[in-house]
């Protein structure tokens, strides 16, 4: 008997269902070894649309559905397999069979009652599952990230007077609580939205704020010119910008948390309009992306500028351009792993401070370069004068022996005169 796989990859992930040891089986043999259980809850939101309670029963008992994180490991697989990609949808799909839970190397596509990757509905709520892993895979990971950096968040927000900011930490309680009640449900009813659908408004108006605070620190170092202010400023930015950075962690975390659950209502009010939904959401989230980029790329280019001048002066301050400069990493090493966690990407090797030595060494060659060229132009100045001299000299000592030829010539011929 043949044993099956079905995959269906995204940008942001693989998913792989079938009988659970080939599942284990097949990603075991492609090394990828960190997946996350979808769970027969959520399997049977897929496999259940158009078909019956029974067949529903035996397709989750005989499936298990496990995802993985697209990495460009995981990638691979899409092309190695050789996946058909859907123009309308954008996902890749296909069956993979194997003989005696061996799987092998080729794809044949969807067909049978078994391959729900060719009812549409199913393939729609297929994708909003796995944006949904996704994003929640995502609040994991900054949730670790706020954990890694020790991020007060609730501290941060209490300490500003804003009501909105203050306001926001209400917000992430019931958002919260909803998503734990969705795990227990397995649904968002009209009660659940009604809790949470004017969440974004608070969330989003926090967002602002926070980007307001990075801009402003980021226009504060651009009006330093005297490098002990520079020094000043940029350790003072230190703390503040990491702590408006998790502000803007768990906002996006929250905007994800909010998303899952929009996915769910629109399953549960309007089925047909879900696809359309789920890609809406997408480039929302894009959209937040880049905005969140444009100022933080904006206060790591400051950084960079920061590092440069530092370095630029070292000379003259030995002790405080080092100084700057690491203080201007730290804050760019914090901004990386931020960007790290929200998949905006950003890499970027940070200054290096120049020791106050290799300056004055460069300083030292350079003089000695010139002092030099110095040397080599007064020898031959010195050849050229010498020279001059030495023909000066020789003018002037044929001009006397010709003078003394004159004068003996003179006297001799007097004293033949004399002898006349």
């Amino acid at each position: 008997m043949d044993h099956e796989i079905q995959l269906i990859s995204d940008d942001d992930g693989l998913m792989v269902v079938g009988d659970a040891a080939d599942v284990d089986r097949f990603l075991a043999s492609e090394g990828l070894s960190s997946s996350r259980d979808l769970g027969p809850h959520w399997l049977k939101h897929v496999f259940g649309v158009g078909a019956s309670a029974a067949q529903v029963g035996s397709e989750i008992a005989a499936n298990s559905g496990r995802w993985v994180k697209l990495t460009p490991k995981s990638a691979q697989l899409v092309k190695k397999y050789g996946l058909r990609e859907s123009a309308k949808t954008g996902f890749s799909t296909g069956v993979l069979k194997g003989q005696k839970g061996q799987i092998k190397g080729f794809v044949e596509f969807a067909r049978g009652p078994r391959a729900f990757l060719g009812n549409p509905a199913a393939l729609a709520n297929a994708a909003k599952l796995m944006s949904q892993v996704a994003m929640q895979q995502s609040m994991e990971e900054i949730s670790d990230y706020l954990a890694s950096i020790d991020a007060k968040v609730d501290d941060v927000l209490r300490a500003q007077k804003d009501t909105v900011l203050s306001r926001m930490i209400g917000v992430g309680f019931v958002i919260d609580e909803t998503m734990t009640i969705r795990e227990a449900r397995g649904r968002v009813d009209d009660v659940m939205w009604s809790k949470v659908q004017d969440a974004p408004t608070a969330i989003a108006e926090t967002q602002v704020y926070a980007l307001r605070q990075l801009d402003a620190t980021a226009e504060k170092m651009e009006r330093q010119s005297k490098m002990g202010d520079l020094v000043t400023t940029v350790r003072e930015a230190e703390s503040p910008v990491r702590e408006w950075l998790a502000v803007l962690a768990r906002c996006f975390q929250l905007q994800d948390a909010v998303a899952v659950l929009e996915l769910d209502r629109v399953l549960d009010a309007s089925p047909e309009e879900l696809d359309a939904h789920r890609l809406g959401l997408k480039a929302a989230r894009q959209d937040r992306r880049e905005l969140i980029s444009r100022s933080t790329e904006r206060l790591l280019a400051r950084m960079d500028a920061v590092a440069g001048t530092a370095n630029a002066k070292v000379l003259l301050h030995p002790a405080k351009s080092p100084a700057v400069v690491q203080s201007s990493n730290q804050v760019a090493i914090g901004v990386h792993e931020f960007h790290e966690r929200l998949g905006i990407g950003s890499a970027g090797p940070s200054s290096e401070a120049r020791r106050w030595v290799e300056a004055a060494t460069e300083v030292r060659d350079k003089a000695l370069e010139t002092g030099a060229k110095g040397v080599g132009a007064a020898r031959s100045r010195g050849k050229v004068a010498l020279d001059r001299a030495g023909t000066v000299k020789g003018r002037l000592s044929d001009g006397i022996a010709e003078r003394v030829r004159r004068r003996r010539g003179g006297e001799a011929e007097a004293e033949g005169d004399g002898q006349g």
